[in-house]
């Protein structure tokens, strides 16, 4: 099997979070009683992409992975993902630009 370069450049962590999101997927759709053929035909991929989700495979797009998650009724935990209001370092980056202080605005002048 040919490495890919792209898969050697995704930090661990985050290999670590596909292959649990793969796992997921897998036994979200082994609850539902869906066998891989029947869920690869309903997510309009192969077989073989499916297994890749499953794995976690970070090769596979974004898509793959979403519309795997359609097929099982998660769409809206995907929406979810970067939640401005579940972005706690980004609020606290964001204040940081506040300003000290608000000064009223000068009435322009007509010329």
């Amino acid at each position: 099997m040919k490495s890919s370069s792209s898969k050697s450049a995704v930090p661990i962590v985050v290999r670590r979070a596909l292959a649990k999101l793969g796992a997921d997927i897998s036994a979200a759709r082994r609850r539902r009683g869906i066998t891989q053929q029947l869920m690869s035909e309903r997510a309009f991929t192969t077989p073989n992409t499916l297994r890749r989700v499953e794995r976690g495979d970070p090769t596979v797009s974004i898509a793959g992975y979403a519309t795997v998650l359609f097929v099982l009724g998660m769409t809206e935990r995907l929406a979810e993902l970067a939640d401005p209001a579940e972005d706690p370092v980004g609020r606290d980056l964001a204040e940081e630009q506040l300003p000290k202080r608000v000064r009223p605005s000068r009435p322009r002048e007509e010329a």
